[in-house]
Formats: structure tokens, C-alpha cells, sequence
């Protein structure tokens, strides 16, 4: 059996894809359940069906549970029926889906929420209404405030100080720090998602050097205790009227409001992209439950083609990309592959990097991995089960060729823009970015409106590193407007961009607005070093769960 099963305890674990030819071992391993994550068919013919699994348990002495969900409909509802499984069923328990990540997640959801006693896991109490989470933990805001059984009169209308739209990594950071300067304010953040994640370690785990349950936790863990969670779309901005509409139908009046949703990655907006995604070789590494498998398809390819994308920023961390290819082509050099493997980058922009001090450097990384640079070159199309991808190529002039390539592994970066609700606002400038001012970012228009993140107009690059500045100014500037007192704090642009070019090696790129370099540490920033690899892995995942998000504040002073 190579199932590589993951004990999160000794009564729960979580594993790839199994066949029935596995459930006699599985058995052997002490398990006494095995629950299927995974809908029959989404992994084409060749996937064992739910009924194969379930006879081949039952044969094998097991007590089985088909339980299958895709990643995108885990609700609160699909969380407490696998509680309740989970709770009922004999124990040891083993959960397994195509990479083990929905059934990771949903396990450390039901945790996160109460959900389960941690040292037997049986089942804590579950309310009727799929508004609370536990007669232990529900809180009135949660109740109050999520969900369709709440009242009529409730839903038409509610009133708060601050509105944060969002519950991302700016909006939560944002709420801590606001909490920090003034514990009595009165916020409600709208955040229609149950989990929360750390994005910036997803590089890594496409990489084997991080595990991907570390990056994300309930919402609930990470939402500061005195805001009312909204759980909740954002549909409509009323500025004039100082409201927000939700998906319900209610609505959310202000005295200010902060934008915080980040961006719309586009994975429809390339034909065939979309239904390939986690399987025939076709990756990324800007999808929880695809990160893994960019792993998996680093370590079974051998020889072959690799294709990299980029797509036109701006983009969420716009080194990632290279970030992918650089960790790929380190771990075939590694296992003396990369001779048999040929790499190519596409980007659809014009240059390697938008800060031109950091060109050289990736150039020469590029040439060391043997890597064919097509700059210019935009994905437009995939045919996975034929391992096929189609570019358009841009030459100085203007002239477009259609180009097609034959692959063995594709990671793509998908393109991004404003949410489609924020871009038809008022808020929007004319690209559809929530229109700030780029040192104080306020609103020029709407001056109770501000935005932190990937969803404001501000010419940095989308970076958490960036969020974690454009956080203070924010708290300090809205502060200052309720107080009637000028605006104290400029954004100079700060972001960074940590760019992994090998394990173990890491070019620390930091940099403000118009490229200037902005580096924290000393020594030329433009050379790999040790150092960053360490922060990269071990300092920022620490420093995000347990300073940006709490509204501790460090390193976070800028330089207008």
C-alpha cells in the first residue's frame, strides 16, 4: 500500500486517493473506518467508484462512509454532518479524497469549531441552526448576524461604526489593529467563507517543504472576538447613503467603511483550463487544493516538458510564478533530472520583474535551469487530456502568433481582476480597483471609504508583506477621521516579495513605489541568501498567525 497516510491523532487520519485493493491494509494499519471524500467520476473512468470502495471495506472488515464533497461546497452544514459521521463511527477513522486536502480541511474545520471532543472525538453538541457552531461557543454576533434564520426585521437593516469587507488577510489584520488603538469600537467584518488561509506558504508546499494543513484555519480562530462576523457576500456599495447590500438582500450602514476583498482569480477565463485543474498534469500553485499536486507532479516527472505561466499583472505576489519554477527546476537538479527536462517560462508581460535591479539576478537563475524565456507569451487555451496548451505571443510590433505547445506539466497563474461587485461600484476607478489615495489610502471621493489589499487602485505590488503596512496607515488615518483630526500616516508603497530561486536560497526583494529599493536587512537585496530562505519558511508564518492577525505591529513603520 502507498497510501502515505497523515495521523493527525491517533484516532484520525488522512490519505490520497485509495483503490479497493487497499482497504485489507488499511485494515492491517488499525483503522476500523474509512470515509470517501471524493464524488465518483471526478477523476474521470479510471476512478474506483464509491459502491467498489464501499464492497471492498465492508469485505475487509471496515465500516464505511461515502461523505463526498467538492472543495468549493464546503458549507457549515456539510462540516457538522462529517462532526456527525465522524462522532457515530468506529474508531480509528482514515478520510481520503484525490490529494487528502478536503479531508484535511473539513476535519480541521469540525475541530476549529468545536465541533468534536479533541481527545476521543465524539461529538459535542450540534444546534439546529446552522448559524452557531456549538451551545458552547455560539456568540450572539455569529447567530445574529449569519445566515437565512435570522429574522426578517434583523435582516433588513444593521448599523455599525466600521463595515470591513472582507475577512482576508488585510481585513482581519485591519480589525485586530483597529481593536489594539481602540477596544470599544464598534466593527462587523462581511466574510462569507469558512476558512481562512496563509497564502504565501502555498509556494512552499508546491515545493514538499511545507504542509499545506498549516496554512489555513477556521475563520472563527483567526477573527478577532469583539467584531460581529457578517457571514455574508457583499453585493452593492450605496456610498451616498453610507450602505452596504448584502447577497441576502440586508443592509449594512456605516460611519466608515474599509474594503478589504482582494481580487477574482479568473480560472474560467482560459477554455479548458477550468475542467483539467488537479489532474492530466495541470497545476497551481494560487489553489489550496492544488498545491499539493504541484508537488506531486514535480516528483513523477523525470523527463519531458514543463510550462510555467505568468498572466498580465496585476497579480497576487507577481513573483510566484517564478517562484514555482524556480522550486520545480531546484528539485530535478536535484535528483539529476534536469537534463531530461525541458523548462519554459511565459510571461505575458515584458519583463522578467517589475523592479529592474532584481532583473539580472532571476535572469542568470532562469539560465542556470536551462529555462527557455518567452516573454510577451499569454496561455489562452488547454486541452489536458491531450496535455496541450496554446499561447499568443506578442513581438515588439504588435504582431500576435498563436503558438502550440505539447506538455508533461503545466503550472498556470490564472488572470486576476477587481470582484465584479466592486468594479461596477462607485468605488471603482476606471480599471475597476477600489479608488484610493496612494499615501493615505482614502477614498478621494467617498472620504469615509478606504481600501487595504489587492482590491485598491495603489500601484504596489500585491503582497501580504504589503498589506502589513497599508494596515497601520489605514488604522491611524480612519482613526484620525473619526477624531476630525487630519490624516497622520503615508503608504510609501512598501511590499515584498520573497523570491524562492532554489531550497534553501531566497531573494529578499523589498521595494516601494516607482521600484525604489526598500530593503529591511543589509547587504545587496538582490542576491540570493540563507537568511531569507529561514524567514520565508519559519519567521513569516509565525509572524502572520501570531502578530499581523492579533494587531501586533512590527516592522511596520514607512518612509514617506
Amino acid at each position: 500500500m502507498n497510501l502515505n497516510i497523515t495521523a493527525h491523532t491517533p484516532l484520525f487520519g488522512t490519505a490520497p486517493q485509495a483503490s479497493p485493493d487497499d482497504m485489507a491494509a488499511i485494515k492491517a494499519e488499525g483503522y476500523q473506518t474509512v470515509i470517501n471524500n471524493r464524488p465518483d467520476f471526478e477523476g474521470g473512468s479510471d476512478q474506483p467508484t464509491s459502491e467498489s470502495m464501499h464492497s471492498a471495506a465492508e469485505a475487509a472488515g471496515l465500516h464505511y462512509i461515502a461523505l463526498p464533497f467538492s472543495p468549493s461546497q464546503v458549507t457549515q452544514a456539510l462540516v457538522e454532518e462529517f462532526a456527525q459521521r465522524v462522532g457515530e463511527a468506529p474508531k480509528p477513522i482514515l478520510a481520503f479524497c484525490r490529494t487528502g486536502t478536503r479531508s484535511t480541511n473539513i476535519y480541521q474545520a469540525a475541530m476549529a469549531m468545536g465541533l468534536l471532543n479533541p481527545n476521543d472525538l465524539t461529538l459535542v453538541h450540534i444546534p439546529n441552526s446552522h448559524t452557531d457552531v456549538t451551545a458552547e461557543k455560539k456568540t450572539p454576533e455569529i447567530s445574529e448576524l449569519s445566515g437565512t434564520d435570522a429574522t426578517t426585521t434583523k435582516r433588513q437593516t444593521r448599523n455599525h461604526d466600521i463595515v470591513i469587507v472582507g475577512g482576508g488577510s488585510g481585513g482581519i489584520a485591519l480589525a485586530a489593529s483597529l481593536y489594539k488603538r481602540q477596544p470599544n469600537l464598534d466593527i462587523a467584518i462581511i466574510e462569507p467563507s469558512e476558512v481562512h488561509y496563509y497564502q504565501a506558504a502555498w509556494t512552499l508546499v508546491g515545493a514538499g517543504e511545507y504542509d499545506v494543513s498549516k496554512t489555513s484555519k477556521h475563520m472563527h480562530a483567526v477573527m478577532p472576538t469583539k467584531a460581529k462576523w457578517i457571514k455574508a457576500s457583499a453585493a452593492t456599495f450605496q456610498p451616498e447613503a453610507n450602505t452596504v447590500t448584502l447577497d441576502n438582500g440586508e443592509v449594512v450602514h456605516y460611519n466608515q467603511l474599509v474594503i478589504a476583498s482582494g481580487l477574482a482569480c479568473l480560472w474560467d477565463a482560459i477554455p479548458g483550463l477550468a475542467e483539467t485543474l488537479g489532474k492530466n498534469g495541470v497545476t497551481s500553485n494560487y489553489r489550496y487544493d492544488l498545491a499539493p499536486y504541484t508537488w506531486e507532479c514535480v516528483q513523477h516527472l523525470k523527463s519531458g516538458t514543463a510550462l510555467f505561466t505568468q498572466p498580465l499583472v496585476p497579480i497576487k505576489c507577481a513573483g510566484a510564478p517564478q517562484k514555482a519554477l524556480y522550486l520545480s527546476a531546484a528539485h530535478w537538479q536535484d535528483q539529476g533530472n534536469l537534463n531530461n527536462i525541458h523548462i519554459e517560462f511565459h510571461n505575458a508581460g515584458g519583463a522578467l520583474f517589475s523592479v529592474a535591479d532584481f532583473i539580472p539576478n532571476l535572469t542568470a537563475q532562469m539560465a542556470a535551469y536551462n529555462v527557455q524565456v518567452n516573454l510577451g507569451s499569454a496561455l489562452v487555451q488547454v486541452d489536458g487530456p491531450n496535455k496541450k496548451a496554446w499561447f499568443e505571443h506578442k513581438d515588439t510590433d504588435g504582431n500576435i502568433t498563436r503558438i502550440e505547445k505539447s506538455f508533461d506539466m503545466l503550472h498556470v497563474v490564472p488572470p486576476q481582476k477587481p470582484h465584479a461587485y466592486l468594479a461596477s461600484s462607485p468605488l471603482a476607478n476606471a480599471d475597476g480597483w477600489v479608488e484610493v489615495n496612494n499615501a493615505t489610502l482614502q477614498h478621494p471621493r467617498y472620504t469615509n471609504v478606504f481600501s487595504v489589499g489587492d482590491a485598491m487602485s495603489a500601484p504596489n505590488s500585491k503582497t501580504a508583506a504589503a498589506i502589513r503596512k497599508q494596515v497601520v496607515i489605514v488604522a491611524e488615518n480612519l482613526l484620525a477621521l473619526r477624531a476630525n483630526r487630519p490624516l497622520p500616516s503615508q503608504y510609501d508603497g512598501y511590499s515584498a516579495c520573497p523570491i524562492t530561486v532554489g531550497h534553501g536560497r531566497l531573494i529578499l526583494a523589498e521595494f516601494g513605489y516607482a521600484g525604489k529599493l526598500m530593503p529591511t536587512f543589509g547587504g545587496d537585496p538582490t542576491v540570493p541568501r540563507k537568511r531569507g530562505w529561514y524567514l520565508k519558511k519559519y519567521l513569516f508564518p509565525w509572524l502572520y498567525w501570531n502578530l499581523m492577525l492579533k494587531g501586533h505591529e512590527w516592522l511596520t513603520r514607512t518612509k514617506p
